[in-house]
């Protein structure tokens, strides 16, 4: 995989599948009872598309409970030394975590990415870990923890804001030696209807001034039923109008459930964002 450059300026949108192995995630937890059941349902998503798994073994949905990194290891490691040597080189496999413990198993295992919702916050050693192991890291916008970001939201300008403190993140990640980095806004983390909607608007403002490809979750989040009124297996319809923009707005991955669907979304954004290009 590479993010370089297209017809459109860059590369084509890359698509991140969700692979939760949490009894507690809020759209997808406790699906998988098993290791193989979890890596099957991996290989379907790459199948349909998928550029990289994404495995997360504790849930960030607001106010869920945190899980000791002995637990986190426990669900996620026999999943990722099962799935590598599945994928065979066909995708990245990412570690969704803010523990440092947990990315430096993980990457042992054959990860590719980290992916740290915290931006390296959480636990700042994160950060070295994925320099140790050139591996690409995302950072993740969230102020406190996913237990207490949403006990006092307040920002005064949500765009302005999360763009200065990725940018110090990046600093702290490139401080630390990492090398390739994405931003992620962090929709839905620590942040109410208004803000979420404002940086949606932001997005390509905060791509540009940051220089940095941007990964973005926006599956089912909770916003998407705030405006339509829809329980989270139903936002299906919300989900692909908020990804169309996505990637109007230049958002270089997509971070998805059902990925068969978004790559729909993404084939038909990308089609009428080129309008002189036809089918490959």
């Amino acid at each position: 995989m590479r993010i370089g450059t297209t017809a459109r300026g860059r590369a084509d949108t890359l698509l991140a599948g969700v692979l939760n192995v949490t009894p507690d995630s809020f759209s997808d937890g406790g699906r998988f009872v098993t290791p193989e059941a979890a890596v099957s349902a991996a290989l379907k998503m790459v199948e349909e598309g998928a550029h990289w798994i994404d495995v997360g073994g504790e849930s960030t949905r607001p106010g869920a409970p945190m899980v000791s990194p002995a637990e986190e290891r426990a669900r996620v490691l026999p999943v990722i030394e099962l799935l590598v040597p599945a994928l065979a080189g066909r995708a990245w496999v990412s570690i969704d975590t803010y523990k440092a413990e947990t990315a430096e198993a993980a990457l042992q295992a054959g990860a590719r990415v980290v992916n740290d919702v915290s931006g390296g916050l959480m636990d700042p050693e994160i950060l070295r870990v994925a320099a140790r192991h050139e591996a690409p890291i995302v950072l993740g916008h969230l102020r406190g923890t996913p237990q207490s970001m949403m006990e006092a939201v307040a920002f005064d300008d949500v765009v302005s804001e999360v763009q200065h403190e990725l940018v110090e993140r990046v600093a702290a990640a490139r401080a630390a030696g990492c090398a390739r980095l994405f931003i992620d806004p962090g929709i839905g983390f620590g942040k109410r209807l208004a803000e979420n909607l404002a940086l949606m608007r932001g997005l390509q403002g905060l791509r540009k001034a940051l220089g940095l490809p941007m990964m973005l979750g926006l599956s089912r989040k909770r916003f998407l039923g705030e405006l339509t009124g829809r329980n989270v297996n139903e936002r299906g319809m919300g989900t692909a109008a908020a990804l169309a923009w996505a990637v109007a707005q230049g958002v270089e991955c997509l971070r998805v459930h059902d990925v068969a669907a978004a790559k729909d979304v993404v084939a038909v954004s990308e089609a009428l964002l080129q309008p002189h290009r036809g089918p490959d």
